[in-house]
This record gives structure tokens, C-alpha cells and sequence, in this order.
């Protein structure tokens, strides 16, 4: 009796929570952390956690060969730049790059990264200065990634190219990555798909997080349709060699960029496949308590059955002669022994580690050094999965509804761009008198210069009582072939006065935009003072501020006024709450 009561059963005691980042914290610090210290599980596998593990945004990986576009994907998500943002047709992003929210745009080199204590970087230090100089996190004040955080790319290198040692174990920080991010996104280019050697390794470093795995064939509207049929089976083919599970990995098709389509006879499935895309990647935070959860559960499945092998190979070990022998002799026999703790055990097989990895980490240590079973912390692990993982699960649909809130921001919602409206007219700057800044500087609305041309586009569409409807305005925006979130983006502009019409002057508006886009320029975020029509510069109280700016640049609130007791509005992909017809 004095035996039960002298016995320690504080492992076994259910942890209380107060909410969930902070329940997996305490979990994995106190009953988890100490399985994977004793037998060494962050040399095998993936490296121990720290509180910013927990803490952190959901994060997205690209992955790619070069110029597949992963980096203007990004800025098609973000709608603007980020500090340290490089594009071109051959391989420019040559590091590791971690697009984050900040304060102010700045670059952190990688070693000042890693030893942040707020940043969930401390582990890359084990990459050496190799990696450390080809990684950087750039922040940028953007509402998107207040969200989400995204990681950006080497491309993948193939051909010669790929024999060019790169300094560092690429594939390794691939799978750290992997392990800790929420979405994989795996670009194609529709001109490209032969699968170099490194990217067939890269994608076998994701080896455990198959059902995080999205592939987005880009650049589809470089093709007809009947070369795009031919293209995508060709991918799902060469993946089906590599991707070797039994469910076949969602792919997305479409060119997420900015540009006019090439061919937009494709249009409305690249618009269909961008939302879902789209929807996905919106609803990562609010599903990323579920998936730390998750994550969590895998590795102490995982650390229990390491822990029974390393045990196991420890005890059979001889005392004093023929180590070495013995030693080659269980990694070689590695099958069985998994086997054997399978049975003796009762663990399932689908927990134990990928055979032919775990041999060659082997062979670099002494068995007679591993520890031997501690029952106590198996325990605790134990307790962990059976007691503790339940309270958790209670508090995750709490946590939902108080944070259940679209993400806005860039292709979320009303622009990727900081709040505090965009900076002041400056001739000086490189599209200081370009683009949407021009004829900022003039007393003349500067769309009369093409006022006559497009007014005639506007009788031929046949306006009723002076105004053209969503359907009858899209005919002729279409033949932008602009892509339809940049249309939409156009219509939420011109359509000043907010009625869901335009009339001949908010046409002419919608044209000039498209023009200006045309030019590859970029469209603002709200409508300048300056492009506002004159005929709508009277509307509102608020639309002149004191220096001469509309203060909501001569554009409506994003959407319509509502009553004063529901503040939510819901937004979509590039929209408002008013839905604009789409283009």
C-alpha cells in the first residue's frame, strides 16, 4: 500500500488548458518533449519543437523547378512586392525565402532569423552557414500574410545545372519545411513537365505529408485546349511514378499572373480552379489548430515506436565482443525487427519509420550508447494520446467561432496592400506620371482623351435608360482577355455611385482601367481623386479631404452601408459584399 501511494503518477493526471496553442505547448514540453530527448529523436527524424512551433501562422510551401512561377504567384497572392522580390525566365531566386508579415518592409538574413526567438527558424541552424547565407525571411506589411505565412523557393534545377552542388542538404530543408507547414503547392509550367532528378528527390523529401500536397499546372493559357488535355494527362502520368499513394493529388489548373490570357477560351475553368485554390489556401487558419493537433498525434506515434526500437536494438547488443558484427547484422535484419515490435507491442506498421532511411541514419551510430526502455515515459506519451488529446479537441470548435472570420487582403478581399490608403501622387517616382498617376497633376479628367471612343462602345451596347448592365458591359470587357479577377477588380472601381450599373461615364472609366492594365500597370487598390468622374465627385460627404485627395479616393465603401448591429461583412475571392457581375 505505501508503494501505490510513494508512486508517481503525475504523467498519468489529464492536463487542464486554457486554449489550444497553449495546451500543445505544455503537452509536448512536459510529456512528449522528454520520450524524444532520451532517444534521440530530432537526429533521426524531425528536430524537437520550441513554443514558436506552436505559435506560428500557417505556413505554405512552393515548390518548383525554375521558372515555373512560384515567385510571381506570390505576388499574384499578395497583389504587391515584397522587399528582396526577384522574377525573370531563368533561375533568379537562388535562396530559401520566408514572405512574412511585419511592421515595416525588411529583409532578416538567415542567420539573424534563426536566432529569434519569436520566428519558428531556430532548428535551420543545424543546416550550417551554407544554408543560413541562401535564406532570408522578408517581411512585408500586407493583410494577407497577417493570415498565412509563404515560403519561396530555389528553383529546382535540371539538365547540367542539377550537377552543380548547391553547398547545403537542399532535400533535408525541403523535409524540414515540409513537416511544419500547412499546404505544399508543387507548380508545373505547361511547357515543362519533364521531372529533373532533384525534383524527384525534392518530392520524395515530402515523403509522410502526402495529404498536404497541391499541384497547380501554370501557365495553361499558353496552350489551347486540346494541347492542355494532353498536357495534364502527361503530368498526371509522370506523377503517378513519383506520388506513389493511392489517392491522386488534387490538381489545380490556371495562370496566376496578372496578365492578359494568351488563350481565354479556358477562362471560366481557370477562374473556377483559382477559387478553389483560393478558398483552400483562405481557410488554413482557421483550420490550423486541427491540423498542429494532428501533427502532433503523428509524431507521438511515431516517437513511441522509435523509442521501442532503439530500445530494442540496445538490448540486443552484446556486452564485450563483436559489436560491430552485431551491429551491421540487426540493420540489415531492420524488417524484422519491426516485425517483432509490431507484434509484441500492438503497433500498427503504418507507425513505424521509412526502412531504408532509417538504416543509413543508423549506421552512423553505437547501439551500446542508446538508452534503454523507460516505461515511465512511454506513459506519459500514453497518457498524452488517450486523455489529454480529448480536452484538447474540445476547445477547437470554441476557438473556431471566435475566430471564424474571412481572411482579407489581396485575392482575399478588397488588395493585398497595407492599410492607410496608397501613397500620395509624387511625379518623381518610377510610375510617378504612369499609369494610374496620370493626369493626377491636371485640373482635366484625363479619360476624355478617350472619352469619344469609348462613349461610342457604349451606344453600341444598347444602355437602357442611359446605364449598362453587368452582362451587356462584360461583353466587351471579356475581349481584354484580361483574367476575371482583374476584370471584377476593374468593375468594383468604376462602378462609383455602387448601383451594380455604369452608366457612360463610369464605362468610360471601366475602359480606361483596362487600358491601363493593358499597359502592364498595375490597378490601384481604391479609385484616385483624379480618375473619379467629375459627374461623381459631389457624392458623399466624405469624398474630398483637405488636401485635395478623396478620402476614399473617390470610391464607395467596399461595401454597401448595413445596419448598425452586424458589423461582418463577408468577402470572397477579389470581391465585396455587393457581387459584381462577374466578367
Amino acid at each position: 500500500m505505501l508503494r501505490f501511494l510513494r508512486k508517481d503518477n503525475s504523467h498519468n493526471e489529464a492536463l487542464v488548458f486554457d486554449n489550444v496553442s497553449s495546451g500543445l505547448k505544455q503537452m509536448y514540453r512536459e510529456k512528449l518533449r522528454p520520450l524524444e530527448e532520451a532517444y534521440k529523436f530530432g537526429e533521426f527524424h524531425s528536430p524537437l519543437l520550441g513554443d514558436a512551433d506552436f505559435d506560428a501562422k500557417p505556413m505554405i510551401l512552393l515548390l518548383g523547378q525554375y521558372s515555373t512561377g512560384k515567385t510571381t504567384f506570390i505576388r499574384y497572392l499578395l497583389e504587391n512586392d515584397f522587399p528582396g522580390i526577384r522574377i525573370g525566365p531563368e533561375p533568379t531566386t537562388d535562396r530559401f525565402v520566408a514572405v512574412m508579415h511585419g511592421d515595416k518592409d525588411q529583409v532578416v538574413p538567415g542567420n539573424a532569423a534563426v536566432v529569434d526567438p519569436n520566428r519558428q527558424f531556430r532548428s535551420l541552424s543545424q543546416f550550417g552557414n551554407a544554408f543560413l547565407s541562401r535564406f532570408e525571411v522578408s517581411c512585408v506589411n500586407n493583410k494577407v500574410l497577417q493570415h498565412v505565412s509563404i515560403i519561396d523557393t530555389p528553383g529546382v534545377l535540371s539538365g547540367e545545372k542539377q550537377r552543380v552542388d548547391r553547398g547545403y542538404d537542399f532535400e533535408g530543408i525541403v523535409s524540414w519545411f515540409a513537416h511544419r507547414v500547412d499546404l505544399i503547392i508543387l507548380l508545373f509550367d505547361a511547357h515543362k513537365l519533364d521531372i529533373s532528378d532533384e525534383f524527384r528527390r525534392s518530392i520524395g523529401a515530402l515523403r509522410g505529408n502526402d495529404q498536404k500536397i497541391r499541384i497547380v499546372l501554370n501557365k495553361a493559357d499558353m496552350i489551347t485546349n486540346q494541347q492542355l488535355m494532353r498536357v495534364y494527362g502527361a503530368l498526371m502520368w509522370s506523377l503517378g511514378k513519383i506520388i506513389q499513394t493511392p489517392e491522386v493529388s488534387r490538381v489545380y489548373i490556371g495562370s496566376f499572373w496578372d496578365r492578359p490570357l494568351n488563350n481565354d477560351e479556358n477562362r471560366d475553368l481557370f477562374e473556377k480552379e483559382q477559387e478553389d485554390l483560393f478558398r483552400e489556401i483562405q481557410s488554413l487558419p482557421r483550420s490550423a489548430a486541427v491540423r498542429k493537433v494532428n501533427d502532433l498525434i503523428k509524431r507521438a506515434r511515431l516517437a513511441k515506436v522509435h523509442a521501442y526500437i532503439i530500445a530494442h536494438l540496445r538490448n540486443e547488443m552484446p556486452s564485450f565482443f563483436g559489436k560491430q558484427a552485431k551491429q551491421e547484422e540487426l540493420i540489415k535484419n531492420l524488417k524484422g525487427i519491426y516485425t517483432h515490435i509490431s507484434k509484441t507491442f500492438q503497433l500498427p506498421p503504418g507507425d513505424f519509420p521509412h526502412m531504408q532511411s532509417f538504416q543509413d541514419k543508423l549506421k552512423d551510430y553505437d547501439f551500446t550508447k542508446f538508452n534503454k526502455i523507460n516505461p515511465k515515459l512511454l506513459e506519459a506519451a500514453d497518457s498524452m494520446l488517450t486523455k489529454d488529446i480529448a480536452h484538447i479537441m474540445q476547445l477547437i470548435p470554441t476557438e473556431e467561432r471566435n475566430d471564424d472570420h474571412e481572411m482579407t487582403g489581396g485575392v482575399f478581399g478588397s488588395g493585398g496592400g497595407a492599410d492607410g490608403g496608397p501613397p500620395k501622387y509624387d511625379p518623381f517616382t518610377v510610375s510617378g506620371a504612369r499609369g494610374v498617376n496620370a493626369g493626377a497633376d491636371s485640373h482635366d479628367w484625363i479619360v476624355l482623351e478617350f472619352k469619344e471612343e469609348y462613349d461610342a462602345i457604349f451606344r453600341r451596347l444598347g444602355p437602357v435608360n442611359g446605364k449598362l448592365t453587368g452582362s451587356q458591359a462584360r461583353t466587351e470587357m471579356v475581349k481584354s482577355k484580361l483574367p476575371n479577377a482583374t476584370l471584377r477588380k476593374v468593375w468594383n472601381l468604376a462602378d462609383v455611385d455602387h448601383d451594380g450599373m455604369l452608366d457612360c461615364d463610369e464605362f468610360a472609366l471601366a475602359m480606361y482601367l483596362i487600358r491601363v492594365k493593358l499597359e502592364n500597370n498595375d490597378l490601384p487598390e481604391d479609385l484616385p481623386y483624379h480618375l473619379t468622374p467629375p459627374s461623381k465627385r459631389g457624392l458623399g460627404d466624405d469624398l474630398q479631404d483637405g488636401d485635395g485627395a478623396a478620402s476614399g479616393n473617390g470610391k464607395p465603401p467596399s461595401a454597401p452601408a448595413a445596419a448598425d448591429d452586424d458589423d461582418d461583412v463577408i468577402v470572397t475571392t477579389t470581391t465585396v459584399a455587393y457581387t459584381a457581375p462577374d466578367p
